[in-house]
């Protein structure tokens, strides 16, 4: 739903809401400059802007295009800057697009996916209230309060994705064989997507601090700069989380392979015994088969089966103790030539 807040701040730092896109065009011409605030705008709302603010009708077709990646560009009358936000919950990154035109006696945000934004006008309103030196000194002023507040809360995301980092390890620990390996693929893909939109900003924030957008003065570069550092910072710690990331899918394959490495070591052993026990019963088993009740019988006649048979027997034994002894001597010489 389409929503917008028009503001006017006073040469002393007042924020004040007025109505109607008119009423505050009117107002500015008192001095100070405007803020117009815009969540899930429409192309005809952003439109009406092009006249009274000279934007450019490309820039508007950038607000609402979603799929933009951040940048800063420059026109004659404004600098346009697009920043995204994030916001993880419920193991889901949800990304949201903020665009901000800069002029010299104006502030324009348009919030394209109105989400993850929706707080930021209240909490930009609180500042403002306590801190009316600083707004008051123009837009490029309430711009570092907006910027400052999107990277603040990407550090938000940042610490989700670490709890969400240590609960993987501690779930490949303790219970490897119910984990689902998706989860850290799912964390790579959306540390690559963070990755990705705070090289961009970094580049955007190193220009402003290079002197190259005319409309935020000298004097406010050093709170630029600040925001920098904060962006610098989430990056190495982007980073370090994907070299986690790879760290965890390693373990979990390692600890996976050397699972499957004792499941195969056990079913070997069991191959081998049964084996070995199937091995010393074969000569048995052929002798049981040619000298059986009436072959043997015949041989040394029906009289002599009380003697007969237990020789038979014996004689079966000692061919089992010897081909046991002689498959134990085989093994023992195979393990010495390995």
């Amino acid at each position: 739903m389409s929503e917008s807040q028009f503001y006017y701040i006073t040469k002393e730092g007042k924020l004040i809401n007025v109505e109607t896109l008119a009423d505050v065009i009117a107002e500015a011409k008192k001095g100070g400059y405007i803020w117009l605030d815009y969540s899930q705008p429409t192309k005809e709302e952003l439109s009406l802007l092009i006249e009274p603010f000279g934007l450019h009708p490309l820039s508007i077709e950038d607000c609402v295009d979603e799929n933009q990646i951040p940048k800063i560009d420059d026109y004659p009358q404004y600098t346009f800057i697009i920043f995204n936000t994030f916001n993880y919950t419920k193991d889901l990154l949800s990304t949201s697009e903020v665009d901000m035109f800069l002029g010299a006696d104006f502030l324009i945000t348009v919030n394209v996916n109105g989400s993850s934004n929706q707080q930021f006008p209240g909490n930009i309103k609180r500042i403002v209230g306590l801190h009316p030196e600083n707004a008051k000194q123009g837009p490029s002023f309430l711009l570092h309060v907006i910027m400052d507040q999107i990277v603040d809360h990407k550090f938000v995301a940042t610490e989700a994705f670490e709890n969400e980092l240590d609960k993987a390890e501690e779930e490949i620990i303790s219970d490897l064989a119910n984990f689902n390996a998706a989860t850290l693929l799912n964390l790579r893909r959306d540390l690559f997507s963070l990755r990705k939109s705070l090289f961009h900003e970094r580049e955007i924030l190193v220009k402003i601090c290079r002197k190259d957008c005319p409309f935020i003065p000298e004097k406010a570069l050093f709170i630029y700069r600040d925001i920098y550092d904060h962006l610098n910072k989430l990056f190495e710690l982007t980073e370090t989380s994907r070299d986690v990331v790879t760290s965890l899918m390693e373990m979990y394959l390692s600890m996976l392979n050397n699972r499957m490495a004792e499941t195969a070591n056990r079913t070997n052993l069991t191959v081998r015994r049964l084996t070995f026990i199937t091995t010393i019963f074969m000569p048995l088993t052929l002798l049981a088969g040619i000298g059986g009740m009436s072959e043997w019988s015949m041989m040394t006649g029906p009289e002599n089966w009380k003697i007969a048979y237990p020789i038979y027997i014996l004689a079966m034994l000692i061919i089992g103790i010897i081909s046991y002894h002689f498959l134990k001597w085989l093994e023992k010489k195979d393990r010495g030539s390995d």
